[in-house]
């Protein structure tokens, strides 16, 4: 049986990140809606209730079960509201690393949810599942996801050129290709590692695309600082809760 990370949920000081639900269909929906998210993602555009029906049920499952990563909901303590979307992709389980990728809504942006979940994700690989090494790739000009990288405490590794593709007006590419229609197999960031949705169809629209260099991110264990150093207002010393 192939190694795969445990249904689980990781509880920081204001977020709680689990498995995907049925119920969050609408909320993500309507998160991926978003112009930044078809900018810098490879989501299905339109990314429907019907895609977002199909992560929960199907796709997310499999790709924990088959051992490529995991994909959780992040929500707010306090409301419950879906605030973002994180996944693990890529996995390689002999080095002991990870690929994280993870998207924002709109409205909770600059709160530094994303970097409150990210980091918690960290956590939980290093000191709960023994990995070694985590990834981050952002799109040379996406400065919000590189802040959030830097935020954390990751090393900038150097520039993957031309290996992404940004859609619409958004950020800085080269090598434009005007009305070609978007692929409708993605989730999330560069290099996503979940399959099944349909690539096909004539009911997908166009969308300007341009290609774009990224920027290859690492954390290592030894790169958190430890619960007694100084930390942002939001961490509190707050570890995470299993659910395994």
């Amino acid at each position: 049986m192939a190694a795969s990370f445990p249904e689980t949920a990781i509880s920081t000081e204001r977020l709680l990140l689990r498995p995907l639900a049925e119920d969050d269909a609408p909320g993500l929906a309507a998160m991926m809606a978003d112009e930044l998210v078809l900018a810098w993602t490879d989501h299905p555009h339109p990314f429907t209730e019907a895609h977002a029906l199909d992560l929960a049920r199907s796709l997310a499952p499999a790709h924990r079960a088959t051992g490529r990563g995991i994909v959780l909901a992040v929500t707010e303590h306090l409301t419950q509201r879906l605030v973002g979307l994180v996944e693990l992709r890529h996995t390689d389980w002999r080095l002991r690393s990870t690929e994280i990728s993870f998207v924002t809504a709109a409205w909770a942006r600059g709160e530094g949810y994303a970097p409150e979940a990210v980091l918690g994700v960290a956590q939980w690989l290093f000191e709960d599942r023994g990995f070694l090494r985590l990834e981050l790739r952002t799109a040379a000009g996406n400065t919000a996801a590189q802040q959030v990288a830097q935020k954390i405490g990751g090393i900038s590794e150097g520039v993957l050129r031309s290996a992404w593709i940004v859609r619409g007006e958004s950020g800085e590419s080269r090598d434009s290709v005007p009305g070609r229609a978007v692929d409708r197999r993605g989730h999330d960031l560069p290099g996503h590692d979940l399959s099944g949705y349909d690539r096909q169809g004539p009911d997908r629209p166009a969308v300007d695309e341009s290609r774009s260099d990224l920027i290859l991110w690492s954390l290592l264990p030894e790169d958190l600082e430890t619960p007694e150093a100084a930390a942002p207002a939001w961490a509190g010393g707050h570890r995470y809760v299993l659910r395994d």
